[in-house]
């Protein structure tokens, strides 16, 4: 007797203090899958690997340009062969958070995206307040906009308004971390920091292996950096971030009262701004829409 669908599942190794190795068939007509888990007395819960994939799918396509990818480029960004990529991205769209694209094998992310992150009322004040300021600010800045928080030792963007400005050439940057050494929002933000907060920033980041670590362990630098910052008052880099050479940025402190919050930043390709259209057109305009913002953050933050 045949059998046409079913899910089996055994034990297929157990040692002694080891976790015991489990192996499922999920058998529908005539294709079958299998899959192992563990279960450890010490760990009820493993990672669910599909989820994972998914979610890596999910973000390198708001990285994409207009938020559309093909399957060969996603299986490329996130390293997962093509037909997984394939399977995934129609489970996505079977629950409405991609579409099919006009060529074959090309998705585009919906709007049903936006319904990840609705719940997310911690930093409200970064939809409800700041992004409306940075998108009226586009006409007038001209060049696209970043606002970043301080995250583990980085600045982390939490939001953009690279998808509002023709000028732009990055997209997805929502989520980007920018070295604090190496970037105008890095250096605006540590040069505003207090003694105490400043001092836990170099502690973590000193722990680095990387450029970052060496930059935190040489105090001098960092401290030669922070004053030159302070004393231009306003954070500026022209392509010293390696990740982003070929661009500069100007960027200022964010305040809400005499609490520092974030950093604001604008980007333009080296050869385009001139430094003197950058300080005299530029920078007045930056510096309002900071000063504007950190007004308007106040009954969220109280």
């Amino acid at each position: 007797m045949s059998i046409e669908s079913g899910i089996f599942i055994e034990r297929s190794s157990r040692a002694p203090g080891d976790c015991a190795v489990w192996c499922a068939v999920f058998i529908l007509g005539n294709s079958q899958e299998i899959f192992t888990f563990e279960h450890s007395p010490m760990n009820d819960y493993k990672d669910v690997r599909s989820l994972s994939r998914g979610l890596a799918l999910l973000q390198a396509m708001n990285r994409a340009p207009g938020g559309i990818a093909s399957t060969t480029a996603l299986a490329q960004a996130c390293d997962i062969h093509r037909t997984t990529v394939k399977r995934l991205m129609e489970t996505l769209r079977a629950d409405g958070f991609v579409r099919r694209g006009e060529k074959d094998g090309q998705y585009y992310l919906t709007f049903a995206v936006r319904s990840l992150s609705e719940g997310l009322v911690d930093d409200a004040w970064v939809e409800q307040v700041a992004l409306p300021l940075m998108r009226a600010a586009v006409p007038e800045l001209l060049w696209p906009c970043d606002l970043g928080t301080v995250e583990g030792g980085f600045m982390v963007v939490r939001e953009s308004t690279h998808r509002f400005s023709r000028l732009s050439q990055h997209r997805g940057m929502i989520g980007e971390k920018l070295p604090l050494f190496f970037t105008a929002m890095g250096r605006a933000y540590l040069a505003s920091c207090t003694k105490d907060e400043k001092e836990g920033l170099l502690s973590l980041l000193a722990q680095r292996d990387d450029a970052t670590g060496a930059m935190a362990r040489d105090r001098a630098s960092v401290e030669r950096l922070i004053e030159e910052t302070r004393q231009r008052g306003y954070g500026i880099s022209e392509g010293d971030w390696h990740q982003q050479a070929p661009f500069g940025a100007v960027a200022v402190p964010l305040k809400c009262g005499r609490r520092l919050i974030g950093g604001l930043n604008l980007v333009f390709p080296k050869s385009a701004v001139a430094r003197e259209e950058l300080l005299a057109r530029y920078l007045p305009r930056l510096k309002k829409l900071a000063v504007r913002m950190g007004k308007d953050v106040a009954p969220w933050l109280d």
